[in-house]
C-alpha cells in the first residue's frame, strides 16, 4: 500500500494522470496475461498519449471559437461543385497551413460559405492546429479598440499563434476608413506569415467598397491572393432550398 501511494504521488508530480488513473487496472491486465515491464510501460505511456491528445484538442477547440454546429458531419457536401468538392479534400490534410497559404470562399449569402470553412476548420483541430474563427466586424472592433490604446501590434502578434484564422463576412459591414485601415494593416501583418481564411459575399471587384480606394483594394487584393485557394461556391441558399423542401413534403 505504501508503495502504491508513493507510485500515485510520484506520477502526479510528474503530471501524468493517465498513468495515476490507469495504473492500477493495467498492472492487474498485466499480471494476468503474463505481460514483461516493457509491455506495461507501454500500455500505460500509450493511454497518456492519447488523453493528452484529446485534452489538447479540448483546448483548441475552446480556444478557436468555432461554432459547435457548423462541423463536417452536419455539412451536407453533395451540393458542393466537383471541383471544390477536391479543392476541399487538400485542405483538410492541412498542408496549406505550412506554405501559409489562404482560403478565400465567395458566393451569395446562404450558400454554405461559413459552413464549410468553419467545418474544414474543426478538422483541423482534430489535427492539432490551432485556428480561431472571428465575424469581421467584431475582429475590426477589436482591432479599433487596440489601436487606440496603443497595443495593435501586441494584438497582432497574439493573433499569429492560430495557424488559420478565419475571418466570416469581409464586407457585409461596411466600415469607415479607421477600420478599412485596421482591417488592412492585419491582412499586411499576416501575408505570407500565417494563413486567412476568408468568407465574402463581395467579388474582388466589389472589394473597394471595403477598402474604399482602388489602390489600397489592389493591395489588399494583392495579400490575400498570392497564395491563395479560391472557393466559388455558386450556389442557392441552403436554408430557402429546406424551405421549398419542407414546403413540397407538406403537400
Amino acid at each position: 500500500m505504501a508503495v502504491n501511494t508513493a507510485l500515485t504521488t510520484a506520477l502526479r508530480q510528474l503530471a501524468l494522470p493517465a498513468f495515476v488513473e490507469h495504473s492500477t487496472s493495467q498492472a492487474a491486465l498485466a499480471t494476468t496475461e503474463g505481460w514483461p515491464y516493457e509491455r506495461y510501460l507501454l500500455a500505460l505511456s500509450e493511454l497518456e498519449v492519447q488523453e493528452r491528445q484529446e485534452r489538447k484538442v479540448a483546448r483548441l477547440q475552446r480556444e478557436s471559437k468555432l461554432p459547435r454546429e457548423k462541423t463536417w458531419a452536419a455539412f451536407d457536401r453533395s451540393r458542393l461543385p466537383r471541383a471544390v468538392n477536391r479543392q476541399v479534400d487538400a485542405l483538410l490534410e492541412g498542408d496549406f497551413l505550412e506554405r501559409s497559404e489562404n482560403v478565400l470562399a465567395f458566393g451569395n449569402p446562404g450558400s454554405g460559405k461559413t459552413h464549410l470553412l468553419c467545418a474544414v476548420g474543426h478538422e483541423l483541430v482534430l489535427r492539432g492546429r490551432r485556428v480561431g474563427f472571428i465575424e469581421c466586424a467584431l475582429l475590426v472592433q477589436r482591432l479599433l479598440r487596440e489601436k487606440r490604446d496603443l497595443a495593435l501590434e501586441k494584438e497582432l502578434k497574439r493573433l499569429d499563434k492560430y495557424d488559420a484564422l478565419i475571418i466570416d463576412d469581409i464586407g457585409y459591414v461596411q466600415q469607415n476608413r479607421d477600420e478599412m485601415e485596421v482591417l488592412f494593416t492585419l491582412l499586411s501583418h499576416r501575408y505570407e506569415r500565417r494563413s486567412l481564411m476568408i468568407t465574402s459575399n463581395l467579388v474582388f471587384s466589389e472589394w473597394e467598397k471595403i477598402f474604399k480606394d482602388p489602390m489600397t483594394t489592389a493591395a489588399a487584393i494583392d495579400r490575400v491572393i498570392h497564395h491563395s485557394v479560391i472557393l466559388e461556391l455558386n450556389l442557392s441558399s441552403y436554408r430557402m432550398d429546406e424551405a421549398k423542401n419542407a414546403k413540397r413534403r407538406k403537400k
